[in-house]
């Protein structure tokens, strides 16, 4: 599983019981690459694939760096890491052609190797041959990739830098100049953090800003030694030193409000050799924001609540209730696949609502007084408050609702999706962590309205909610995973894609052996890494960290 699309910026957590992963950046190097090219060195680039259901998936790819056989690619690769699953890697390196999209049949393979992200962890550093296709040697060449977990309480900051007067090292035009930061290890080696972009022709360029994890820049050691390197691009790969200068990340935040901070930009062999040498240009920070990232537990602790909405399948392909075939017949000695799906995510989701009140709705049936068909109506029936006294209530609403209701159809769940999403919205206006939705639908069968619900999902994307669908009975659910983005990205009908993916779909019958804390497990897994992204999103902060007593129960935690 790779990370979402939430950007180079990682999300929170993972120090609390409730973190379902770390997150680990990956570093790639290569040495010694094959020579594609009769004119210029090759220009290589680095894709990661991962394995998935036995299929290689690209998950993402370096930039292409001009015309080198010892590569130090800029680019972080962001992995989500699960102890408890082997997660196979593959990084290919090509020669990049420019005028075509890497990886096809117009680029030239300099080499692939495979490990798993358990192996880059246990090691730190894994350095491993390239081999071209039937395993044979890539030459001498060589690929090294170096990991770093995300921890928790890191976060991370945006830099902003400038530079003035900087030397001309070109005859016909000015200096190409860009910046390069590098963390020196205890080891003293350096670790490559960051490359900025080229400013074209400027003696006094300034840079985009940028983002990087202080994991990444300092290792969270606001003393530990940084240089920076100023160079003068060079489009066959033989950049001009123009200067280099030392810091830390304690002096770096100097640069924070209104201030500034610079640096003498020096070269040591004209400082050895001019006597009035005084610098090569000087190298100004414009600005500095630290950005805290906070974790599932962060939010909870604040005081955000989790509202809880459960949606019922009323369609008629569930069967008669009377009839004990139906899915929905009552048995007095055991609940059907209903309530035992809506008691066991429920249980968990009402520790975390302070009034312990659910909006209990149902869709697909015709209901009293007219009998008119309904797809998002109180199945308490009272159509000014459809919420229910803890997860008991929401079973005796059930139970008292099916006599009342004529089964019928069809299964449009679209409905029930914008209205949760209208409240949610509400919520969002607020500009506070203080209540994040979740809806918990049971259906029986494949939705009706397709079109319509993947349109609800990608609005609902981006306000406060996740979707937890549960398929209850025997029916063919394959259409259903569509919704689910674990096999990519579920579009809209005009083919706009989801901002997270907020959707789980699980089928009971995978359960129905299990213990209910199985099946909630799986469901609510995903859920604390939802409510982060989604509040990193927003850029909200928990309401008052610390403050609060945490709840006693783990969402989607191991057991």
């Amino acid at each position: 599983r790779a990370t979402g699309t939430m950007g180079e910026v990682p999300e929170g957590s993972p120090q609390a019981p409730l973190a379902v992963l770390s997150k680990v950046e990956l570093r790639v190097s290569c040495k010694h690459l094959l020579d594609r090219d009769t004119l210029n060195k090759s220009d290589p680039c680095v894709l990661l694939l991962m394995q998935s259901q036995g299929q290689w998936m690209e998950v993402d790819r370096s930039e292409v760096i001009k015309s080198n056989l010892n590569p130090v690619f800029a680019k972080i690769f962001t992995v989500d890491y699960y102890f408890e699953e082997v997660q196979k890697l593959r990084f290919e390196v090509y020669d990049s052609h420019g005028h075509a999209e890497v990886g096809t049949h117009d680029d030239d393979f300099l080499g692939g190797m495979e490990c798993t992200v358990g192996q880059i962890v246990a090691q730190k550093r894994v350095t491993k041959p390239l081999f071209l296709k039937y395993g044979k040697f890539a030459g001498k060449s060589t690929i090294t990739v170096i990991s770093e977990e995300i921890s928790g309480n890191n976060g991370y900051v945006e830099l902003a830098f400038r530079a003035k007067k900087l030397d001309d090292k070109d005859l016909f035009s000015k200096s190409d100049p860009f910046l390069e930061i590098y963390r020196i290890d205890d080891d003293r080696s350096e670790q490559l953090v960051y490359r900025t972009e080229v400013v074209k022709n400027n003696l006094s360029p300034i840079w985009e800003p940028f983002k990087v994890s202080l994991n990444s820049l300092c290792s969270c050691e606001e003393k530990r030694k940084l240089r920076c390197v100023v160079w003068d691009y060079d489009s066959r790969g033989k950049h001009d030193f123009i200067g280099e200068f030392f810091t830390t990340f304690e002096e770096m935040q100097k640069a924070m409000g209104e201030n500034k901070v610079q640096w003498d930009c020096m070269n040591p062999k004209y400082k050895l050799k001019k006597r009035n040498y005084k610098n090569s240009g000087v190298v100004v920070l414009l600005d500095l924001k630290i950005h805290r990232v906070y974790s599932f537990l962060d939010y909870i602790m604040g005081g955000c609540q989790i509202h809880f909405t459960v949606a019922i399948d009323f369609t008629a392909s569930n069967g008669d209730p009377r009839n004990s075939c139906s899915l929905h017949y009552i048995n007095p000695y055991q609940p059907n696949e209903y309530l035992k799906a809506l008691v066991a995510v429920g249980e968990i989701c009402q520790d975390y609502d302070s009034d312990k009140k659910f909006s209990a709705l149902g869709f697909g049936a015709r209901i009293p007084p007219k009998y008119e068909v309904s797809h998002d109506f109180a199945i308490n029936f009272n159509p000014d408050n459809d919420e229910c006294e803890g997860i008991q209530g929401v079973v005796e609403s059930y139970q008292s609702c099916l006599p009342k209701i004529q089964l019928y159809g069809p299964t449009n769940v679209a409905p029930i999706i914008s209205k949760v999403a209208r409240v949610a919205a509400d919520e969002e206006r607020t500009k506070e962590a203080s209540q994040y939705f979740i809806l918990l639908i049971l259906t029986d069968g494949v939705v009706t309205d397709m079109a319509d619900t993947r349109e609800a999902i990608v609005r609902a994307s981006y306000l406060p909610m996740s979707i937890i669908i549960v398929g209850v009975g025997n029916a063919d659910f394959t259409d259903m995973q569509i919704l689910d983005g674990d096999d990519g990205v579920l579009r809209s009908p005009k083919g706009e894609p989801v901002l997270r993916d907020i959707v789980q779909f699980v089928p009971f019958r995978e359960f129905k052996n299990a213990s209910p804390t199985a099946l909630a497990k799986c469901v609510l897994a995903e859920v604390p890494k939802q409510v982060v992204e989604y509040y990193s999103y927003k850029a909200f902060p928990p309401r008052c960290p610390q403050t609060r007593n945490a709840p006693d129960a783990n969402l989607g935690s191991p057991q």
